[in-house]
């Protein structure tokens, strides 16, 4: 068989719905890189909430974060190393309109950083409880573009912040709501989606598209599955990402449905 470079989503997808690598999965994974064959991460997660399960499946690969927008080695000096980021100045205006645009949250984030301001309570997991003073996002803080933002806001207010994103930023970047249970919707630089990286990797790799195994869930992965040479969504996935998939894994991200679909595709028990 010819090498495949094999691209995983992690939450709903590699990740268990307690946000956890299965011994399965850790081990199928494993057994499929000590085959000849490439994984890499690639997330909608910042880096600094991924680089401890890169770390826990130990691999060495480039990692792929924010939906596409960032590629690095973690740990390591990659010489392809991008990262895609947009003006700061569109933060500064929701900053300044958040009321307004009902927003309770914004984050600003990139590779090395992380700034945000909170007027609401808010419960979304990937970021802290508690801001420290040097995590404060503000005209003064924020001294680099962004590579994301990512906003929480009263679910009646989302249609309208689309709205004024698109009419006054549209042309420099994409806004994405988030699925499930979070009113959120994240920033990214214009164009860039989860198979800009895909590519970046497959590029590196030497690997060519019909050799592309990836695997989501969810419709950030929407343009990673289309663009590889075999889309795999999981059974717990929507449907529009299932009927864009050529295949659907037979078992949910709680009942190891990567690890068992990759094990049967690659034939790696035998």
């Amino acid at each position: 068989m010819e090498r495949k470079l094999i691209a995983i989503d992690l939450d709903g997808t590699t990740l268990n719905a307690a946000s956890q690598i299965s011994p399965k999965t850790k081990a199928v994974l494993t057994k499929a890189r000590e085959s000849g064959h490439y994984v890499s991460i690639v997330t909608g997660r910042p880096n600094r909430i991924s680089a401890d399960i890169y770390d826990e499946l130990q691999l060495d690969s480039p990692m792929i974060n924010f939906n596409g927008s960032l590629g690095h080695v973690p740990h390591h000096h990659w010489r392809d190393e991008y990262q895609y980021t947009f003006n700061k100045e569109i933060a500064l205006d929701l900053l300044a309109h958040r009321q307004e645009l009902g927003i309770n949250m914004i984050a600003a984030e990139g590779k090395n950083l992380f700034l945000a301001v909170r007027d609401q309570p808010v419960e979304v997991g990937f970021f802290p409880s508690v801001l420290q003073s040097n995590q404060i996002l503000n005209q003064k803080t924020l001294l680099e573009n962004p590579t994301s933002l990512t906003i929480a806001i009263d679910r009646s207010h989302q249609e309208h912040l689309l709205s004024y994103l698109n009419l006054n930023f549209g042309d420099e970047i994409d806004a994405a709501p988030w699925g499930g249970p979070n009113s959120v919707v994240e920033l990214g630089a214009k164009g860039v989606q989860k198979a800009t990286g895909v590519e970046v990797l497959a590029h590196h790799f030497h690997v060519e598209r019909k050799n592309i195994i990836a695997f989501g869930d969810e419709h950030n992965d929407s343009a990673m599955i289309d663009y590889a040479g075999w889309g795999v969504a999981m059974q717990n996935a929507t449907t529009p990402i299932k009927n864009l998939a050529q295949d659907v894994t037979t078992l949910d991200n709680d009942h190891d449905g990567l690890a068992n679909y990759l094990e049967n595709y690659l034939k790696l028990a035998e």
